[in-house]
């Protein structure tokens, strides 16, 4: 019982061990033990029988529960967004409910990317660049160094965008669907062609494909490339994708969330891994045997890269899709084989399965490109996503991507620093 009984919001109120308990949702010995490491204070309840607990310190405890569960690793547990866009499940994935690679075997990139924004499919859909955006972005990323990678010409196109557009601020749906349907084919403009004969028109993969190889196109090769920009347009909450709906619960506009994403894939682990795979691919290649090049990349304590996917047990849907369409591709052989050769020679000792980035190492591989042509793709994939993810985030509460930092430093109140007292000559 309690010892007295204020009204509900009074800062007096007192809690009996059971309701401590309840709210903590832990048991009563737990309660104690949150006393002994003074977490919480207790008063002896009138009587003498049991304790009381102040009901604003308890409170602020489950609160600070909550928040630490949500994000501490150490308890296991994760960050949970609730998504109406992937869902990941029994080595497959969905797209809106709708089996994600069965789309991309039938749809173009622009008409999923309207599905996953919309839920409404748009046949024959096709993303046009304002000629003033186009204009901005490609003088951008020209006075760029000619070694800057992908991600970095793409995230200097993308704010070269936003600077020309007097709308980016508008976060209507309307507004940023129209903002996506011109930012993506403006990334693509802006990055330099190697193809000779490019043109600016056609499908969107017939226009990136221009700057990433210097060969002329089959419609073969086109589908493929169009196919793995459908696979690749979302994959749940991705680190990248994360991080653009970090930018867009701070109302960032849509150009802005992008440059986030676009930050996020340069790591290894993520939108580059594709391109340590074609490097892979090509050591291979060159040596005729995975054994010595897979060797050595252990020697050298680096992980194997287009292998393994912590969401899928078995072989990665989308390497699935890709590699059933490159063996249709006879130029492609050569790298097929040198995909499957990893594959067996790790699985000697570690079961990994081949993941999406092996897949795309082949097709770049085969197709004359770069070994960074693959990260390219991967961006403008997915740039579709995480405008989807903007949009879910824009009708969510403001800032409610914050989780609480659990601070492990010195405990305060400390001594102001002392200067270090200089040396004379």
């Amino acid at each position: 019982m309690r010892d007295h009984e204020p009204h509900p919001g009074h800062p007096g109120r007192r809690l009996t061990t059971k309701e401590a308990a309840e709210l903590l949702g832990v048991k009563p010995e737990t309660v104690y033990a949150y006393v002994s490491r003074g977490q919480l204070s207790s008063r002896r309840a009138p009587g003498g029988r049991g304790s009381t607990f102040d009901a604003a310190e308890v409170e602020a405890l489950a609160r600070r529960n909550r928040r630490e569960s949500a994000v501490s690793s150490g308890s296991g547990a994760e960050l949970s967004v609730r998504t109406r866009i992937t869902l990941i499940e029994k080595d497959r994935y969905y797209y809106r409910g709708v089996d994600a690679t069965e789309l991309a075997a039938r749809h173009s990139y622009e008409e999923i990317a309207e599905w996953v924004w919309t839920g409404r499919l748009r046949p024959g859909a096709a993303f046009t660049a304002p000629e003033a955006s186009v204009a901005v972005a490609r003088d951008a990323v020209l006075s760029l160094p000619e070694h800057t990678g992908p991600a970095d010409r793409l995230r200097v196109a993308a704010v070269a965008a936003a600077v020309e557009d007097p709308l980016r601020f508008d976060l209507s749906e309307e507004a940023v669907l129209g903002t996506a349907r011109t930012l993506i084919p403006t990334l693509v403009a802006a990055l330099p062609p190697v193809h000779r004969s490019h043109r600016d028109s056609g499908s969107l993969a017939r226009r990136l494909w221009a700057r990433l190889s210097p060969r002329e196109p089959d419609e073969a090769s086109l589908h493929i490339l169009d196919t793995a920009l459908g696979l690749l347009v979302d994959h749940d909450l991705a680190a990248s994708t994360l991080a653009v709906r970090v930018a867009a619960s701070a109302r960032a506009h849509a150009y802005a969330a992008v440059s986030a994403g676009l930050g996020v894939i340069e790591g290894p682990l993520h939108g580059a891994a594709s391109g340590l795979a074609h490097r892979l691919l090509q050591e291979v290649l060159e040596e005729g045997n995975a054994g010595p090049v897979i060797a050595e990349e252990l020697r050298a304590g680096r992980r194997i890269p287009g292998l393994g996917h912590r969401l899928y047990s078995g072989e990665d849907p989308r390497a699935r899709a890709l590699f059933a369409l490159l063996e249709q591709i006879p130029r492609a052989e050569p790298a097929l084989a040198a995909a499957r050769d990893i594959v067996a020679t790790t699985a000697r000792h570690t079961q990994l399965h081949a993941n999406v980035d092996l897949a795309l190492a082949v097709f770049t591989a085969s197709s004359g490109m770069l070994p960074t042509a693959g990260e390219t793709i991967f961006a403008v994939a997915r740039t579709a996503g995480w405008i989807a993810h903007a949009l879910e985030e824009y009708a969510e509460r403001p800032l409610r991507m914050r989780p609480s930092g659990q601070y492990v430093g010195p405990k305060p109140p400390q001594p102001l620093p002392e200067a270090p007292v200089p040396v004379a000559d």
